[in-house]
């Protein structure tokens, strides 16, 4: 379960990369992270067609991760947890 976690985090951590990196209708951070240089190189409909693909890819992987942890920890044994008793 552990795995899963850390894989989600690092999954989130790349999208919130991919995220930045997008070139909204108002400008972004795209040319700040060389994204003029991969326009050149792929086309600018290509580069963007990638990481729009990419953005959803990912965030598809965050929510089939999240149903598979939230499915593994439903059928956990938390046997012990909330049994303290309550301080009067």
């Amino acid at each position: 379960m552990v795995i899963l976690t850390i894989l989600t985090a690092l999954i989130s951590l790349l999208l919130i990369g991919v995220v930045l990196i997008q070139n909204p209708k108002g400008g972004g951070v795209d040319a700040t992270f060389g994204g003029n240089a991969t326009n050149q190189m792929l086309g600018a409909a290509k580069s963007t067609d990638f990481i729009e693909k990419l953005t959803w890819y990912l965030a598809a992987a965050i929510l089939i991760l999240c149903v598979i942890i939230a499915a593994t920890y439903a059928g956990a044994d938390v046997t012990g947890a909330g049994t303290a008793p309550l301080r009067q």
